[in-house]
C-alpha cells in the first residue's frame, strides 16, 4: 500500500471471482493488476460485493469513491506513473531514445465512432434536414403510426416580414410537441398556416409604389401586388421555418388567400349572420385616421408616455329640473364643470352625464383667492373665466372639491348640494353651437377618481357615451372624416385634424368664449394603431358588427370546458370574454376577403341572405375573391334577383383580418384530410388571449356551440437578456438566423439545436430571456451532452443486442444505474405530458451531464477499455451503455432532433422497431417503454447509492 494505491498482483493464468462472473480475463503472458486509485484505507467490510455481489474467494475492502477499475501490465503501470510524475518533457525524451510507443494499443478497447465531438451544425443540421426530406420521414413516422390522431392546430403568422425570436419560441414549442406525440405512436398532423390579408401587406404594396404609380393602381392591381408580395413572404418565412427544424405539411399548408379557405370564411359569415349575429349599425369604433380604417380591440396596442391635452370646461345651465329647483337661485351664472382629455369631442357634445349615487355640491369661487401655478406648472394654462370669477357659480362632485381647489389653485366656498339624480334634466347651452342639451344619468364609469365627477357626452366618439345616448335617444354626432379631419358638421373647425390643430382651435375657441378653467397635460394609455403606431380616435360610422350578447354565454361555458396552460390564462380569456363589446368584423380597405353584401342605390338597405351568401361561396372557391372586384353584380347575384341588379351596388367593406384567421377551424380542421375538430391543442403567445383564441372561440361558438381546441397553452413575449423589449433602436435584437448561422458581427454559429435547447431550458408560461451569454451557457450544456453521447457511441463499437448480459447477472452498480435511467425516463416522460419542457432540461443536464459522466461512465472506463472484449464485465456495461443511449437520444429527440438523428445515423448496431424491421432514424422508434423490472431494485440499494452520489 503506498501513494492511495493498492495492487493486486495476479499470475497469468489465475483470476479473481466476483459473485457470478470473472472480474477481468488476463491476456497474453504479462502480469496485471487490479488498480483501486485514490483509496486512502482499507476497511474490513465486504464492499466488493456491492459492486459485484459477494465473494468466496477475496475479501477485500475499499472506499467506494475508488471505483476506477482498470488492467494493464505492472511494467506499463510503473511507466505511466512516471510519465505523469515526470511531464510530456520526460516522455518525449523517452520516445527519442527509441523507446517503443503503442507497443499495448491492440490490448485495450478504446472508443471508436466517426460521430464528432464537434457539431458543426452550420453543414450537419442541413445535411440531417435533407436526409429527412429525400426519405419523406415525417410523413413516413405518420402513415406507420398506430396510436390516435393528434392535431395541433397552428395560428397563421402574419407574412409581411423576416421571422424574429418570438416566432422559433413559438414554432420550437410546437414542434417539440409535436415530435413527441411522434415516438408516442400518434398520427401527428401539423399544417401549418399563414395570415395573408390586411392592411400592413396593403401598405407594404403602397410603400413600394412612387406618387404616379399609387394613381394608377386598380383595386384588382393592388390585390395582385399584395397576393404576390404574401406568397413571397410565405416561401421565405416557411424556409426559415424548416431551418429550425421543424417538421410540418410543408406541401399543403394553409393560406387565408386560398380560395378554398376564403369560401369557408364566407361559409361561416354567412351562418352568423342567419343566426343573426351579424348586424349592421352606426356606432362608435376604434378608427386609425392614420390607416382609414376600423380597427379591432385585438389591432390596438397602449404604448407607455402617451401624453394628452386635458381640459376643465364650464357649459352654462339655463334651466333646473323639477327636482332641483335649488338651483334656480343661482341661474343664470350657474355652470356645469366637466372635464375631459379629448378637447376635439366638444363639437359632438350631446349631454353631460353625471352619476345618480354621488353628491354633487354648487361650489363659488373665493374672489379673494386668485389662482396661480406653482413653477413646476408651466405646461399648465388658466383660463379666460377664472379672470373674472365674481357671482359664477360651479357644479362638481363634493367629494372633488378639496382636489380641485388644489389642481385649480384657489379657494372654493361651498354653497349648495344635491344628488346625481336630481341633476338629471337640467338643461345646458352647448358651448359651441348654442343649442340646449339635457343632464343625463350615466352608469358606474362617473367616478370621483379624477376629472369633476360629471362627464361630457358625445354618443359619436365613445363606448360608454353611446350606450347612455341609446337611453336617452341623443343624437350621434360625429363630424370627423375617414382622415381624422372635421367635417362642414364641425362649422368653422371645418378641415382641422382633430388630433391636432383641431383638438387645438376647439380648446382656443372655448377660452375665447370665456368657458375654459384650465389646459393641462395628462400623461395616460392611449389606442395606437399597431400597425402605423400612431393613435387612433373614437368615431361613429356605418359598419358591420357580431353581436357577442347572442352568444356570450355559450362562450363563457366553453372557455370553461378547455384546459388552459397555464390556468390563470382561463381568467384572462374570461375576463375578456365577458366583458366586450360587440366584435366590429368590418375594416374598409380593398385586400381582403369582401363582406357579401348589396346595397339599394337609393335606400342603402342591404341585401344579403342564404341565397346571395351560398352563390358567392360557390363562385369564391372557384375563383377567389378577386370575383367580388372583377364579375359584374348580375352575375354575382343568385338568378332569381338579377333582373334587380341595376339597382343594386357591391359594398366595398372587408372582413376583420381576425375573422379570416378565427375562421381557420372551419376551413382547415373541418376541411383537411386527417384533420379533426376540435383541434387537441392551440399554442400562441399570450396576446393571443384578444386575438386569435378570442376569434376562433367566438366564430366557433356562434355557429357551432363549442370551441375549436380542447386545450390552449400560452407562452410569454422574449425579452433581451437584461429583461428588456427587443428593439433596434436599443440594439438589443437577437436574430434568430444569425443565432442559428451567424453573421459578420457575430461569428459564431450555435446552431438550431442550440436554440431548440434553449426554447426547452425557459418557463415559456412567462416572458423568457436570450442573449450572448445565455446562448453560451445553452452552448456549453450542448456541448457536454454531445460528448457523452460520443462516449456511448465509442464504446459500444462491436456491441450487438445479444450481447445483452440478462438483468440478473448485471452487478450491482449496473442495476442501479438502469434504476436510475428508469426513474429519469419516466419523469422525463410526465414532464413531456405536463408540457413542462424546463424540467426536461434540468433532468437532462443533472443526470447525463453531471451523475452520468461523473460517475457510471467514469468508473466503468477500465472495465470498457481493459477487461477484454468479450469479456463478461466489458459486456455488461456494454448492456447498461446501450440502454442510456438508447432511452436518452429518444429522450431528447423532441428537443433536439438533429442532435438525436446524427447519433442515430451513427448507432454501430442496428435498432429494430416493434414490427421487427429497422428503425433507420430515429423517429422511427417508440418511446422509451417503462421497464418495472429496473424499478424494482430494492430500497436500501437506493438509498445506499442515493447516499454515495451526495
Amino acid at each position: 500500500i503506498g501513494m492511495g494505491t493498492v495492487d493486486l498482483v495476479i499470475k497469468p493464468s489465475v483470476a479473481i471471482e466476483f459473485g457470478h462472473f470473472t472480474t477481468m480475463a488476463v491476456q497474453n503472458s504479462s502480469y496485471r493488476a487490479l488498480s483501486l486509485k485514490n483509496c486512502s484505507s482499507f476497511r474490513s467490510a465486504n464492499m466488493v460485493g456491492l459492486f459485484y455481489g459477494s465473494s468466496s474467494l477475496v475479501n477485500v475492502s475499499f472506499l467506494v469513491r475508488a471505483t476506477s477499475y482498470c488492467t494493464f501490465s505492472s511494467e506499463e503501470h510503473h511507466l505511466s506513473s512516471k510519465r505523469r510524475s515526470r511531464g510530456p518533457v520526460m516522455a518525449a525524451k523517452k520516445k527519442s531514445e527509441g523507446a517503443e510507443e503503442g507497443k499495448y494499443k491492440n490490448t485495450i478497447d478504446l472508443p471508436k465512432t466517426a460521430f464528432g465531438l464537434r457539431a458543426n451544425s452550420v453543414v450537419r443540421e442541413p445535411e440531417i434536414q435533407k436526409l429527412w426530406d429525400e426519405n419523406q420521414v415525417f410523413k413516413r413516422v405518420v402513415s406507420r403510426n398506430t396510436g390516435d390522431t393528434f392535431v395541433l392546430h397552428d395560428g397563421p403568422p402574419y407574412a409581411n416580414g423576416d421571422l424574429h425570436m418570438g416566432h422559433a419560441l413559438n414554432k420550437i414549442l410546437k414542434d417539440i410537441i409535436n415530435r413527441y406525440k411522434l415516438l408516442q405512436n400518434k398520427k401527428v398532423c401539423f399544417v401549418p398556416g399563414w395570415d395573408c390579408h390586411g392592411l400592413p401587406i396593403e401598405l407594404k404594396v403602397l410603400q413600394s409604389l412612387d406618387e404616379d404609380a399609387r394613381k394608377e393602381l386598380t383595386p384588382l392591381k393592388l390585390r395582385a401586388k399584395a397576393a404576390k408580395f404574401a406568397k413571397s413572404t410565405v416561401k421565405n418565412q416557411m424556409e426559415q421555418f424548416k431551418r429550425y427544424g421543424i417538421w410540418a405539411d410543408w406541401d399543403s399548408p394553409y393560406l387565408t388567400l386560398d380560395p378554398e379557405y376564403e369560401a369557408a370564411q364566407i361559409e361561416v359569415f354567412g351562418q352568423m349572420a342567419l343566426h343573426s349575429y351579424i348586424y349592421r349599425g352606426r356606432k362608435p369604433v376604434h378608427w386609425s385616421p392614420s390607416s382609414r380604417t376600423a380597427l379591432a380591440e385585438a389591432e390596438l396596442e397602449y404604448p407607455e408616455g402617451h401624453v394628452s391635452k386635458s381640459i376643465y370646461a364650464v357649459f352654462k345651465i339655463v334651466s333646473a329640473s323639477s327636482s332641483s329647483k335649488q338651483l334656480d337661485g343661482y341661474i343664470p351664472n350657474l355652470f356645469l364643470a366637466v372635464w375631459t382629455t379629448t378637447p376635439w369631442t366638444i363639437p359632438a357634445n350631446a349631454a353631460v352625464a353625471v352619476n345618480s349615487k354621488l353628491r354633487y355640491a354648487v361650489v363659488e369661487v373665493d374672489s379673494s383667492s386668485l389662482p396661480s401655478l406653482s413653477s413646476n406648472e408651466k405646461e399648465k394654462r388658466i383660463g379666460n373665466v377664472m379672470k373674472e370669477v365674481r357671482n359664477k357659480y360651479f357644479v362638481v362632485a363634493s367629494d372633488l372639491v378639496a382636489a380641485l381647489e388644489g389642481k385649480w389653485g384657489l379657494k372654493l366656498i361651498v354653497k349648495s348640494t344635491l344628488s346625481g339624480a336630481e341633476l338629471e334634466n337640467c338643461r345646458y347651452i352647448h358651448p359651441v353651437q348654442s343649442r340646449e342639451c339635457p343632464v343625463v344619468i350615466g352608469g358606474d364609469y362617473i367616478t370621483t377618481e379624477s376629472g369633476t365627477g360629471l362627464v361630457h357626452t358625445a354618443p359619436g366618439h365613445g363606448q360608454e357615451d353611446y350606450v347612455t345616448g341609446l337611453k336617452y335617444g341623443l343624437p350621434i354626432l360625429s363630424p370627423v372624416d375617414d382622415e381624422g379631419k372635421f367635417t362642414e358638421e364641425a362649422g368653422q373647425f371645418n378641415g382641422l385634424d382633430v388630433l391636432g390643430n383641431g383638438n387645438d382651435a376647439v380648446v382656443d375657441y372655448l377660452d375665447r368664449h370665456s368657458s375654459l378653467i384650465m389646459v393641462e397635460p395628462y400623461k395616460h394609455k392611449y389606442p395606437y394603431d399597431w400597425r402605423t403606431k400612431k393613435p387612433t380616435i373614437f368615431r361613429a360610422t356605418e359598419q358591420w358588427f357580431a353581436s357577442i350578447e347572442g352568444f356570450r354565454k355559450a362562450a363563457m361555458d366553453s372557455i370553461g370546458q378547455v384546459t388552459w396552460i397555464p390556468s390563470q390564462a382561463e381568467n384572462r380569456i374570461s375576463s375578456m370574454t365577458s366583458g366586450r363589446s360587440d366584435w366590429c368584423i368590418s375594416r374598409q380597405r380593398t385586400w381582403g376577403v369582401p363582406i357579401p353584401v348589396f346595397y339599394h342605390t337609393e335606400t342603402k338597405e342591404p341585401l344579403m341572405n342564404e341565397d346571395t351568401i351560398n352563390h358567392i361561396k360557390s363562385i369564391i372557391s372557384q375563383k377567389g375573391s378577386d370575383a367580388w372586384w372583377y364579375m359584374k353584380i348580375e352575375e354575382l347575384l343568385p338568378e332569381k334577383y338579377r333582373k334587380e341588379s341595376s339597382q343594386l351596388i357591391k359594398g366595398t367593406d372587408t372582413m376583420d383580418v381576425w375573422f379570416d384567421s378565427g375562421s381557420s377551424w372551419a376551413a382547415v380542421l373541418k376541411k383537411r384530410s386527417g384533420l379533426r375538430y376540435p383541434a387537441d391543442l392551440y399554442l400562441e403567445g399570450t396576446d393571443q388571449h384578444r386575438g386569435w383564441f378570442q376569434s376562433s372561440l367566438l366564430t366557433s361558438v356562434a355557429t357551432n356551440g363549442g370551441a375549436p381546441y380542447r386545450g390552449v397553452i400560452t407562452h410569454g413575449f422574449v425579452l433581451d437578456e437584461k429583461g428588456f423589449k427587443m428593439s433596434k433602436s436599443l440594439g438589443n435584437v437577437v436574430d434568430p438566423r444569425t443565432v442559428i448561422e451567424g453573421s459578420k458581427d457575430q461569428k459564431e454559429a450555435f446552431g438550431a439545436d442550440v436554440l431548440r435547447l434553449w426554447v426547452s431550458s425557459v418557463d415559456y408560461t412567462g416572458d423568457v430571456m436570450i442573449g450572448p451569454s445565455v446562448l453560451r451557457q445553452m452552448s456549453e450544456v450542448y456541448r457536454k451532452l454531445r460528448g457523452t453521447l460520443r462516449f456511448l457511441l465509442g464504446n459500444l463499437h462491436d456491441w450487438k443486442p445479444d450481447h445483452a448480459v440478462p438483468y440478473p447477472d448485471l452487478p450491482k452498480i449496473d442495476r442501479y444505474a438502469l434504476y436510475q435511467l428508469q426513474a429519469v425516463i419516466n419523469s422525463i416522460t410526465e414532464s413531456y405530458e405536463n408540457h413542462q419542457f424546463f424540467k426536461i432540461f434540468q433532468i437532462i443536464q443533472r443526470f447525463v451531464v453531471v451523475d452520468l459522466s461523473n460517475f457510471y461512465l467514469d468508473v466503468a472506463k477500465d472495465r470498457l477499455y481493459v477487461g477484454g472484449s468479450s469479456n463478461h464485465t466489458r459486456r455488461s456495461c456494454q448492456t447498461v451503455l446501450s440502454e442510456h443511449l438508447l432511452s436518452i437520444v429518444r429522450a431528447v429527440a423532441p428537443i433536439l432532433p438533429h442532435l438525436a438523428e446524427d447519433v442515430w445515423q451513427n448507432l454501430p448496431f442496428p435498432c429494430t422497431t416493434e414490427d421487427g424491421n429497422a428503425a433507420e432514424f430515429v423517429f422511427e422508434t417508440k418511446w422509451p417503454l417503462s421497464n418495472e423490472l429496473y424499478l424494482a431494485l430494492p430500497q436500501e440499494e437506493v438509498t445506499f447509492w442515493g447516499t454515495i452520489l451526495q
